[in-house]
């Protein structure tokens, strides 16, 4: 007996020099060197589509805003705004005219969608590297479905970075169309303080375009946002893969801290009326998605930005 349970305790302790993955009902548990790095939350009534939370350094510090999910005393003074964007997402504000994107559970919209847990898939912990495997549906508020999402997200060991890989695979149900809109798709809510706005936050792209104003709707392989946390240099970097649809992805960054990449936003981005970013997917076709998140220490340049995504697209 105290065999069998002396095993038990230690399987549940973090495995220390590996990415542990620990799932649960609701939620499934990242931990990289015994330490925390973030949580997939899948489950539960407030989870209208499934997001990262938090994300974190090397070092241990968070980048992404706590709140709705926490409440804490940096950000008390903080306006509360955008309810919906929570840690790191996937999702589109119009689709068939369903939304997505703007989908919280206290919202009255008649027009919402929700994306349901249908199934978890292998999760894989390793000494340098781990996986989560999982499906999901695109439905409507009365549960009829529109899109499968099967979603494997692979997480990195490394003693300055942070990296995950997301391959997402969108699978019509039914015809699907992706409206041209601004609120799409891969989407992160950074920390206030890392806010270009009333933060320390450097938003930069591939082609050297800094702060919201010039790099807002512009096309660009990939896109970071740094800044100071109490004296600690840090950023994240969002990379687009070359095979994703419409590379060089648009980019729906902004100075209160959402940092997005937006593949279907062309007439909102470009604000020409004649041009249309609007996608159709007949049932059974697909659209994969990949993109690589980086949390850097330092800034784009010194953390060297610009030759991460070179290894990753293979150039």
């Amino acid at each position: 007996m105290r065999i069998a349970l002396l095993v038990a305790a230690l399987a549940a302790l973090p495995a220390v020099g590996q990415v542990q993955i620990t799932p649960g009902p609701e939620k499934i548990v990242v931990q990289i060197d015994g330490k925390p790095f973030t949580e997939f939350r899948v489950a539960g009534a407030d989870v209208t589509k499934p997001y990262l939370h938090p994300l974190r350094a090397a070092s241990g510090t968070y980048v992404t805003r706590m709140w709705p999910m926490e409440n804490v005393a940096e950000e008390e003074k903080d306006q509360k705004d955008h309810q919906h964007q929570r840690g790191v997402w996937f999702a589109h504000d119009n689709v068939n005219g369903l939304d997505f994107w703007n989908n919280e559970a206290s919202y009255t919209t008649p027009n919402r969608g929700k994306i349901v847990l249908k199934q978890l898939g292998a999760m894989k912990s390793g000494a340098d590297s781990g996986s989560i495997a999982a499906t999901f549906e695109w439905q409507d508020l009365k549960g009829t479905p529109l899109l499968r999402e099967d979603r494997v997200m692979t997480f990195y060991r490394d003693p300055a970075l942070r990296t995950i890989d997301f391959d997402i695979t969108l699978t019509a149900i039914q015809k699907a169309t992706f409206g041209d809109s601004k609120d799409g798709v891969f989407g992160i809510r950074l920390r206030p303080v890392l806010q270009e706005d009333k933060g320390t936050g450097h938003i930069l792209n591939a082609d050297g375009l800094a702060t919201e104003k010039a790099a807002w709707g512009k096309p660009s392989n990939w896109c970071d946002y740094s800044g100071d946390v109490h004296g600690e240099k840090l950023g994240i970097a969002i990379f687009d893969n070359p095979e994703n649809p419409r590379h060089p992805v648009r980019w729906h960054v902004r100075a209160y801290g959402l940092f997005a990449a937006n593949p279907f936003g062309l007439a909102a981005f470009t604000n020409d009326k004649s041009q249309n970013g609007a996608m159709t997917v007949e049932p059974g076709e697909s659209l994969r998605f990949r993109y690589r998140v980086i949390v850097h220490p330092g800034d784009a340049k010194s953390a060297d930005v610009a030759g991460l995504w070179s290894k990753y697209a293979g150039k």
